[in-house]
């Protein structure tokens, strides 16, 4: 324990020491079945009751209305892409898109392939993903809404979601999902990774509207349908076992241990106030996101010259402070503060960027 860094990983990232801890315990006997979790049957009833513990959880914590289904799939974010289009979109319909970034952008490019009717209704592609679009004119006749809820690489996040007028919003919540509560009731279909903020990698959560069961085609392969996952419990394959077991310790620890939706939020919100307090100080770091559209999960800047972020990254590194380098599609530096991250660590991440800042400005 003594030689665990401060971790900033984007995904798969930070996990709650306890969780850790009650999975290492367990590992060899889960709960007196005398195999671990990772040898039980899917069908077991000891397994069945993990599955449904973490249905119920999710919908306590996001109170989720009752039409609300909960399910686990594989795949990652990126199976998503597709399966929303297959699933809500009928013939000769049309779904409109706001574009914020590298996930969007590959959500719209999947959907393409399956039909040429994606209208992106809004971008932030103009300033390379600087904000978050606020002229967003919607269409009547879409079918759903699609947007990404959180941008992990360039560090921007909606503070509050368009009123689409009835229309289903379809987001992908990936990089912060329960991190502060919201109105689940416009949302027609739900999906996260959990690899960043909800678990480990290697299962997907995705919520999904009763009403949004009735439009999926019949002639759809039945892997790729959300009423068989629904119907089947999560269990019409092989579900990822070892990963719902985790996502359920997680969603432990944030309900008994943290509190709820609530206290994690505000404590995200220090979090961030933290950093971008010391940030917007000093011109020695710079934001790469607008103000009005910067993420509470994602904490991205750059430094005058890229050859001071790699200084700057070498000595974190050798502090204790894993996993800060920007994505390689952009460069420059990135804090990922998910849930799982404690203030203690944005705090030794805080205190270095201060005496870096005073030993190299």
């Amino acid at each position: 324990m003594e030689t665990r860094v401060h971790n900033f990983n984007p995904g798969p990232a930070a996990l709650p020491l306890p969780v850790l801890k009650t999975v290492q315990a367990e590992l060899l006997n889960f709960q007196g079945t005398g195999m671990s979790i990772l040898e039980i049957s899917h069908r077991s009833s000891a397994f069945i009751k993990v599955v449904d513990d973490t249905v119920a959880k999710v919908k306590r914590l996001m109170k989720l209305p009752e039409n609300m289904h909960v399910i686990f799939l594989q795949g990652g974010a990126s199976l998503q892409f597709a399966m929303v289009p297959m699933n809500l979109l009928k013939a000769g319909e049309y779904a409109d898109y706001i574009n914020t970034g590298t996930w969007s952008t590959n959500a719209i490019k999947e959907a393409k392939i399956l039909t040429p009717n994606i209208r992106v209704i809004a971008s932030s592609e103009d300033r390379e993903f600087r904000y978050i679009p606020k002229d967003i004119r919607l269409n009547a006749d879409a079918a759903y809404v699609y947007l990404t809820s959180n941008n992990t690489i360039k560090g921007t996040q909606w503070s509050s979601f368009p009123n689409t007028g009835g229309i289903p919003l379809v987001a992908d919540m990936s990089s912060d999902i329960l991190s502060r509560p919201f109105d689940p009731a416009p949302f027609g279909l739900i999906f996260a990774g959990a690899q960043k903020n909800l678990g480990p990698a290697g299962v997907t959560l995705v919520i999904v509207r009763k009403d949004m069961l009735e439009r999926i085609p019949a002639t759809l392969p039945k892997i790729f349908s959300y009423k068989t996952h629904v119907d089947q419990n999560s269990s019409y394959n092989t579900p990822p076992c070892f990963a719902i077991y985790v996502v359920q310790l997680f969603l432990k620890w944030l309900e008994e241990e943290v509190g709820g939706v609530e206290p994690m939020a505000r404590v995200n919100d220090q979090k961030a106030a933290l950093l971008y307090g010391l940030m917007d100080r000093t011109d020695f770091y710079r934001p790469t996101a607008d103000k009005d559209s910067r993420s509470k999960m994602n904490v991205t800047f750059r430094l005058r010259t890229e050859d001071l972020e790699k200084k700057f990254l070498a000595e974190a590194k050798a502090a204790g402070l894993e996993g800060l380098p920007g994505h390689r599609s952009v460069g420059g530096c990135r804090a990922s503060i998910y849930n799982a991250v404690p203030m203690e660590s944005v705090k030794a991440l805080a205190d270095f960027m201060e005496k870096f800042a005073r030993a190299n400005g």
